[in-house]
């Protein structure tokens, strides 16, 4: 099994850019730490970052199996769920909400802060709505957390692991 982690723009400055609101750990560390805990689950973690709005759409299509124009930003393969920050297109790309929605790949979208604690034009993302959950304001512990449930959810088919099915 496969699943995405896909970060928009300016998370690749992680652990340089305001640390005091996104933290110090840089997003290679952050990659790191969470494909570890995805093969703990025998689960293969692909990890993409792109500034360029087209190029993470293409990454979805492709995470969701079907064949968008091969840039070289894709996941290896088929995956069955996707872990994404989108970080300010959160709020205006409605491409991005486009792809998620007509692909039926499994998406949690991640924030590493409150954005309902910040300006007001962060309130709204639409994301959120086509998203299988969000994930908002832990920090980068909502990576682990969305990666646990994309896992719990589409690999063992549970919502929560006291639901497993026999």
């Amino acid at each position: 099994m496969r699943i995405l982690l896909l970060n928009g723009p300016n998370l690749n400055l992680l652990g340089a850019r305001e640390p005091e609101k996104y933290g110090q750990i840089p997003l290679a560390r952050l990659e790191e730490a969470l494909r570890a805990q995805a093969k703990a689950e025998g689960v293969e973690l692909d990890c993409i970052q792109s500034n360029i709005e087209g190029e993470l759409v293409d990454a979805l299509q492709r995470a969701a199996g079907m064949k968008p124009l091969d840039l070289g930003r894709a996941p290896a393969g088929k995956c069955t769920a996707c872990v994404f920050n989108p970080g300010g297109y959160t709020h205006t790309s409605v491409a991005l909400r486009d792809a998620i929605a007509g692909t039926g790949l499994p998406v949690y979208e991640v924030h590493i802060t409150n954005v309902l604690n910040r300006e007001d034009f962060r309130h709204r993302s639409l994301i959120g709505p086509v998203a299988a959950g969000s994930i908002i304001g832990l920090g980068l512990q909502g990576y682990s957390l969305a990666l646990q449930a994309a896992i719990d959810r589409h690999v063992k088919g549970a919502a929560f692991p006291l639901e497993k099915r026999a």
